[in-house]
This record gives C-alpha cells, sequence and structure tokens, in this order.
C-alpha cells in the first residue's frame, strides 16, 4: 500500500479483498537491544546483517540474510527459504524527536507471498506498510511509508510470510524526517453520462444501489477527470455534459481535471484528428481555434462556480495534435498550438493547473525528447502528465525511473494521468477487450479482483515515492464505463462495444470492486 497517504488499512475493508493482506500481523518483537540509536545503522546491509535482528514465531531466523548483489553497493537483505516461512528483520530507533517520518527502502521480489512489505510499527500511532510489488524482471525499486512518532520510539520492518522459495530483497534503508503522500487519487468518469443513459446500474461492494460518482467518492477518490470534445456525433463529452459533470463533482467535494483533445473523437498517439468545424483551418487559424475553445469551455465552468483545478492541453500527445500542423514533425507549430491552450487556462483561472500529457509511462528516452522540445520552444505547463498501463508501457521499475527522471530533470510534479488493469478476462458484451488473454498480463498481477487491486496499489506507491514529494499521484481510466447496449467506443456507431469493461472498478455483477478502497487510505 502507499505511504502515510495511503498505508493504514481502512478497518475491515481490504482484508477480505487482497491475499497480501489476508495475514495478521506478526508476534510482537522480544525485546529490543540496548544499542538502539535515532539513525538506522548498516542501511545498506555491508556489514551483514549487524543492527538487523530477526524474529520469526515459528523459528525460522534462517530465512532472513545477507548475500551478494545489492542495489548499490555489493551486498543486500534477503528473505528466502526452501520450505514456507514467517519472518521479520528490524531495527529499533529510540531518542526521536516526535514528528512524522518517512522509511524509505530499494525492493525486489519475485512476488506470490501471502505478505511482503516494508513497515514502520510501534511508532506511538497506526502502523503504516508498503507492500512489495513483484518485479519479474529484477529491477529494483524504491518504495518509501510514513509514520507519526509519538514518544520518541519507532522500529522499521522488513516482513515477508512466503510459500516455498519465495524471495524478497531490500537494500538502501533510509529513515527522515517528513510525510509523504498523494494529492490526486483521481478517476476518468467521462463516459458515465452515457453509460447511466443507456441503463447502466452501480452498487457497493455490500450491493447498495447507488450513484457511481459518490460510490468512488465514498471510497476515497477525491479527482474527477472529464474528457472534451467539440462535437462528437453523439452529443457526449461535450462542453454541455463537462458542465453538467463537472457540477456532481464539485457537489461532492471533489476537483476535477478537464482533457481537451481538440477533435470529435479520440485523440491518441495514433491519431490526432481535427474536429470537422477546423477541418479547412490552417495553423494561425487553428491557434485561434485552440484558445477559444479552450476558454470558452474553461470560462463556463467558472461562470458555473465550478472551476477547473487542472487541465490537459491535449491527450497522449506523443506525436503532436491537430495533424499535420500540429505534429511534432513541425515543433516549433505544436509549441504555438500547446501555448495558446495554456494561455487560454490561465487567463480563465491563474490557480489552473496546466498538463501536458503523453502515453509514455515507462519511455524515458521518449518523455525526455518530447519534453525537451517543449522546454526548448517555450511551452508553459505546470504537470507532467503520463498514461501507464503496465501491459503496454513497461515494468514498474521503468515507470519509476521515467517519473523520477522527468520530475528532477524539468523541476515539475508528476501525475499518472491514466491507469488501469483487469479485475477478469471474461468478456461482456461481445467486443473483444483490449487485454483478453493471459499473455497479455504483467506478470505477478493475474486478472482477478485481487490482481486488478495490487496493481493499481503498486502503481500508486511507485508514484508516491516520486522524491521531493512531486509525484502528484494516479486517475484510474474510466473506473465506471461498464458494458451496457449502445454505450460503445464509437460516437459515430451505437452499436459498438465496450473494449475495456473487464478494467472497470464495478464488476460483471455491478458491485465495487476491491480495487476502489486504495484510494481510501490517508
Amino acid at each position: 500500500m502507499y505511504g502515510t497517504t495511503h498505508g493504514k488499512k481502512r478497518a475491515g475493508v481490504l482484508a477480505a479483498s487482497l491475499s497480501g493482506l489476508l495475514l495478521a500481523a506478526l508476534p510482537a518483537l522480544p525485546a529490543h537491544a540496548a544499542t538502539a540509536a535515532t539513525t538506522p545503522a548498516n542501511t545498506g546491509f555491508e556489514s551483514g546483517t549487524t543492527g538487523w535482528p530477526a524474529y520469526s514465531a515459528g523459528g525460522q531466523n534462517a530465512a532472513s540474510f545477507t548475500e551478494a548483489g545489492g542495489h548499490t553497493g555489493s551486498t543486500r537483505l534477503s528473505h528466502w527459504s526452501a520450505s514456507a516461512y514467517k519472518v521479520e528483520t528490524y531495527q529499533y530507533l529510540t531518542g526521536l524527536t516526535d514528528g512524522t517520518y518517512t522509511l524509505s527502502a530499494w525492493v525486489r521480489s519475485g512476488g506470490g507471498q501471502n505478505a511482503a512489505y516494508i513497515a514502520l510499527r510501534n511508532c506511538g500511532s497506526a502502523e503504516q506498510r508498503t507492500d512489495l510489488p513483484p518485479t519479474a524482471n529484477g529491477g529494483w525499486i524504491r518504495l518509501v511509508t510514513s509514520v507519526k512518532v509519538t514518544g520518541g520510539s519507532c522500529t522499521i520492518s522488513l516482513n515477508s510470510d512466503a510459500h516455498a522459495g519465495e524471495w524478497a530483497n531490500f537494500d538502501d534503508i533510509a529513515f527522515t524526517p517528513g510525510a509523504t503522500g498523494l494529492t490526486v487519487k483521481g478517476g476518468d468518469l467521462s463516459t458515465l453520462p452515457k453509460n447511466e443513459a443507456h441503463g447502466a446500474v452501480y452498487r457497493s461492494a455490500s450491493g447498495t444501489a447507488g450513484d457511481a460518482m459518490s460510490l468512488l467518492k465514498s471510497a476515497g477518490m477525491n479527482y474527477v477527470r472529464l474528457k472534451v470534445w467539440v462535437n462528437p456525433a453523439d452529443g457526449y463529452n461535450d462542453k454541455a455534459h463537462v458542465l453538467a459533470m463537472a457540477k456532481r463533482a464539485k457537489a461532492l467535494g471533489m476537483k476535477t481535471l478537464v482533457d481537451f483533445h481538440y477533435s470529435d473523437a479520440w485523440a491518441d498517439p495514433g491519431k490526432q484528428n481535427k474536429p470537422a468545424a477546423w477541418a479547412g483551418h490552417g495553423y494561425a487559424q487553428l491557434r485561434t481555434d485552440v484558445y477559444n475553445h479552450t476558454y470558452d469551455v474553461l470560462g463556463a465552468l467558472k461562470a458555473q462556480g465550478t472551476t477547473a483545478d487542472m487541465v490537459q492541453i491535449g491527450n497522449e500527445t506523443n506525436a503532436g495534435m491537430l495533424w499535420p500542423e500540429g505534429s511534432t514533425d513541425n515543433w516549433s507549430q505544436l509549441a504555438g498550438l500547446l501555448t495558446s491552450g495554456a494561455n487560454a487556462a490561465k487567463a480563465v483561472s491563474s490557480g489552473t493547473k496546466v498538463a501536458l500529457h503523453l502515453a509514455k509511462g515507462g519511455d524515458n528516452a521518449g518523455t525526455r525528447w518530447w519534453f525537451d522540445n517543449a522546454v526548448a520552444y517555450g511551452v508553459p505547463f505546470d504537470v507532467i502528465a503520463l498514461s501507464y498501463y503496465g501491459y503496454w508501457h513497461g515494468p514498474l521499475n521503468d515507470l519509476q525511473t521515467n517519473l523520477d527522471d522527468a520530475a528532477a530533470r524539468y523541476g515539475k510534479p508528476v501525475l499518472v494521468a491514466e491507469t488501469a488493469y483487469a479485475h477478469t478476462l471474461a468478456d461482456a458484451d461481445g467486443l473483444e477487450n483490449n487485454i483478453a488473454t493471459a499473455d497479455q498480463l504483467v506478470s505477478g498481477y493475474p486478472a482477478t479482483p485481487a490482481g486488478q487491486a495490487a496493481n493499481l496499489r503498486d502503481v500508486m506507491n511507485v508514484v508516491e515515492a516520486v522524491p521531493g514529494g512531486r509525484g502528484l499521484g494516479a486517475v484510474y481510466w474510466e473506473p465506471a464505463w461498464t458494458a451496457v447496449g449502445g454505450s460503445g467506443w464509437d460516437p459515430a456507431d451505437p452499436a459498438s462495444g465496450n473494449a475495456w469493461e473487464n478494467q472497470a472498478l464495478f464488476g460483471y455483477d455491478t458491485k465495487l470492486l476491491p480495487a476502489a478502497n486504495w484510494f481510501s487510505h490517508r
């Protein structure tokens, strides 16, 4: 789970749904060593297990040991045994000044354990945990978790409850003052009005019928992302629907991220088609079109008292927008179009954050190339937004490398503006799903409710670990787009289906799935 913002289990909610959390807490530690100090010792395990005793109620202390192959240096701590085991490796700190502290650790794991996590416990407040993700590619991932220390002491705890042969590695431990957290815990609800119009039903996990946005808000979602098309054939995702959805969101106390596609239908890396009304316009007129359209929608939101909190100027603009004039083949013109949109957003409200959005979650070289050009051409922006789908964009350690580098290189906060994962491989509407077969899945994350929940949890963990507090959060893509007749992907074809219903946060029984609970952690 993910840090102080998200590290504490809400009582009883997740225990029944996530296999990694079914284990009860390990037994209380034995008496603490007299050598306890205010800072952890041997944080890179270069002195073996010195300062890091192991504890196992089952006498399996030997499952905790050091060996060659550290994240840095030559040595790491490992948990492994040829038979099933439970072990905790810990270090007790005392003499601390009361306040909030963050534990950071570099980890790897083969996955499959009943539980594997880093934690801060016995700190005078509720224990905080962050679960280890499976890292089948062998890459190290940095995790964080934070806790409020009262009483001057705290225990750093590295835990495994594993089956025979399952392993975890730990290295480069740090314990520092300060907190971690996520500001954005969002969902893209753009298709919700169309789904509702075609009879979609939504229920809580216990089966009580309700409004999808309210159910997600109750689960902890605090941001609603809404896409804007210029003149869509089905009349949805237009200005009027965005205004209505923003009212609903703000009435629930939620913030809004407005996503301009600058098209009449989907804009993404493979297509950035001009809206029909702009089809014959050249570059100069397109700059005016972008400014006026952006200003009109955002101005109307402000006028009704629902000023946008964040805005995307373009959607997944890997190769530009408003082709051909705004292609990355002509960066000066793309920069001009992006700048027009950003300037319009700031003219409506200087407090609205401007995000630029790519579908390059695990592609650091591609992200650098694009944003280096944006900076060189003077495009103003506040947030770097990236789509990340593990089945398309690489392993979590690639996402972490990219987020960390982008935040440092450009001095901006980073946001995973889209992510999703399957809760089943079954199809509910006859249109083959984007993720339909087992070979498409990410290793370590089955297409089950628990697998979906773990995937979202781990993406959030990686965002939260971005140094300097620059990891804003994550937005789940279309959690309420379930399979109902008439609410298909093509605005010009009422018979089109939905290739994403098996990645929604509502199951085929209409009930809210366990993954939604990861939004609820403080």
